[in-house]
């Protein structure tokens, strides 16, 4: 399948590299530490190749990295970044998913200025590390985050009716983070992600339909403020809106105060038509950033994903990738146990508490729909 020469590889590993502080008294969740994902950098990137995956999304944990203000230190970036090269992985960078230093408030006005120097340290020190043209996803699911961190109390700093407030100011360090990281390198490619959802008044509910519009309407709005489309004082322009990350699972279509839609309900809409409904809005060129089913599901879902990435291609749009995320299995924010939706479960080993065990009928399933999509356009199947 062409990808348009986005990214080195169509198939992308997404290492989940969270790092909020969490609001069920669980502290610091720092996906990086849990997984040794830090420590076992080298071997977690080796594991791509057999996959044919030279993209990745990773991150960095900007909690470790400035631990006193204004003084930054990549040492615990150095080992990704290398075992990246080595194998001949090109990153997508998450420069803030989800975490920041003990004494940063998102909520403040001095977020932006704040995250903009950091911004600009991180791409200073991948300036001078590598040659290659780089890759930043500035602030990870900034809806998502508005609404955990300002909204419901779910993230610290555990706002509470202040979703707006947040999203403007997420939105603010995300422009002056642009801005900062092409003053330093201007050839850098930038990369949103947030979610596609879509939610239904149920049928017998037709005094829901308007809230339903407005939730749809809603997943929009990061994305129309980034552009200058909504609430221009926020600094953005159509320039900022370069690569849409889109993230889609198998929960992100529900009911108003109702359940969530599956794929055999009458009212579920398909992917293909999500991504048009995203391309004719923004124009941009965009991949699926984070997908993945669920134990016994893992297969099926990926060949559904697999169906809806061919007749996106069919209609011509420009799906540049589908990202496999989480690749390593990682525990739930909430529970602590492992949600088995990776490609490499946690299975412990005598002496390794965190061994990667490949999932078999998930690999059968990638290699089927790699399969697939390597073939001409004239043969894609499908199912």
């Amino acid at each position: 399948m062409r990808h348009d020469s986005l990214f080195p590889s169509f198939w992308m590993a997404g290492f989940e590299c969270s790092s909020q502080v969490h609001y069920r008294g669980r502290g610091r969740l720092d996906y990086t530490a849990f997984l040794d994902h830090d420590r076992r950098a080298d071997d977690d990137y080796a594991l791509l190749a057999q996959f044919g995956m030279r993209t990745a999304r990773d991150g960095i944990r900007w909690h470790l990295i400035e631990r006193r203000p204004g003084h930054f230190d990549f040492a615990t970036v150095e080992p990704l970044r290398l075992a990246a090269e080595r194998h001949g992985v090109q990153v997508i960078w998450d420069v803030c998913h989800y975490g920041w230093p003990e004494d940063v408030d998102p909520l403040r006005p001095d977020f932006p200025e704040r995250y903009a120097r950091f911004a600009r340290a991180f791409a200073q020190y991948i300036k001078e590390s590598s040659p290659a043209v780089p890759y930043y996803a500035p602030i990870n699911e900034i809806s998502f985050l508005s609404w955990c961190t300002g909204e419901v109390a779910i993230f610290a700093p555990f706002g509470r009716g202040q979703g707006n407030t947040a999203k403007f100011n997420y939105v603010r360090a995300a422009v002056a983070g642009i801005e900062a990281i092409w003053d330093v390198d201007p050839r850098a490619r930038i990369v949103h992600t947030d979610p596609i959802i879509r939610a239904i008044a149920p049928p017998h509910r037709p005094e829901l339909l308007c809230e339903a519009k407005d939730k749809c309407e809603s997943q929009f709005q990061a994305w129309d403020m980034l552009a200058g489309r909504l609430e221009p004082q926020l600094g953005g322009q159509p320039r900022y809106l370069d690569i849409l990350g889109l993230n889609f699972y198998p929960h992100n279509q529900w009911e108003v105060e109702g359940s969530t839609l599956t794929r055999s309900h009458p009212c579920w809409l398909d992917l293909h038509e999500l991504l048009a409904q995203v391309h004719a809005r923004y124009g941009r060129p965009f991949f699926i950033a984070e997908t993945c089913g669920r134990g016994p599901t893992r297969g099926p879902w990926l060949e559904y994903i697999t169906g809806q990435a061919i007749l996106a291609r069919q209609r011509g749009l420009p799906l540049a990738g589908i990202c496999l995320y989480p690749i390593i299995d990682a525990p739930d924010w909430n529970t602590g146990l492992y949600q088995h939706c990776a490609l490499w479960d946690i299975v412990p080993a005598p002496g390794d508490p965190l061994a990667r065990s490949l999932n078999e009928p998930y690999a059968a399933a990638l290699r089927a729909a790699q399969a697939r999509l390597a073939a001409p356009p004239s043969s894609w199947r499908l199912w």
